[in-house]
């Protein structure tokens, strides 16, 4: 009878112990998607955004390889990098970004991505102020902090502070396109 009742009730725990990790396992798959950037250790920009946790800017990562801009954005910087997120590239019409990756497109493709960077510092959320931002394009970034947001130009910043050991990526809602 005490065997019988030790098997069930190892039963009954083996079965809740089960239980628990089906509940618990989605939750851990979970965390581990939705992995914070800033808990990995730095590296440059490019090896950051290839990483953990920055599935949603994998857009802008293939157009910066498409345009050759690798090995700048692995540089010493600093640089601040305004990275939008894929869902900013589908705001564009249907077939711009199949037509901006095309080879023949380099040079606009490149401008506008440049058009994403600042040198000279790394633009942390907590220095962020409305005013103006030196572009590597070469035309300026309006930074407009209000309403408890930031917008660069007209994209808001979505997510900030993703640190790297060459500067800072700020994840935008909108692809930001140089004045003509």
């Amino acid at each position: 009878m005490f065997c019988r009742k030790s098997l069930i009730l190892g039963a009954a725990i083996l079965g809740l112990g089960l239980g628990a990790t089906a509940l618990i396992v989605p939750q851990q798959r979970a965390l581990a998607d939705d992995m914070k950037v800033s808990d990995q250790k730095p590296k440059d920009i490019i090896d950051t955004a290839t990483g953990p946790g920055m599935q949603k800017v994998t857009t802008v990562v293939a157009a910066i390889k498409a345009a050759g801009l690798v090995d700048a954005l692995k540089a010493d910087g600093p640089f601040t990098v305004f990275a939008p997120t894929n869902e900013a590239f589908d705001k564009l019409p249907p077939g711009t970004v199949e037509m901006l990756l095309k080879p023949e497109n380099k040079e606009k493709l490149t401008a506008i991505l440049l058009y994403h960077v600042h040198k000279g510092d790394a633009i942390r959320a907590a220095d962020v102020k409305t005013m103006s931002l030196s572009t590597l394009e070469g035309k300026p970034l309006a930074v407009k902090a209000l309403d408890g947001g930031v917008w660069i130009n007209d994209a808001k910043v979505i997510k900030t502070d993703v640190i790297c050991t060459n500067g800072v990526i700020h994840w935008v809602d909108t692809v930001l396109m140089p004045p003509q």
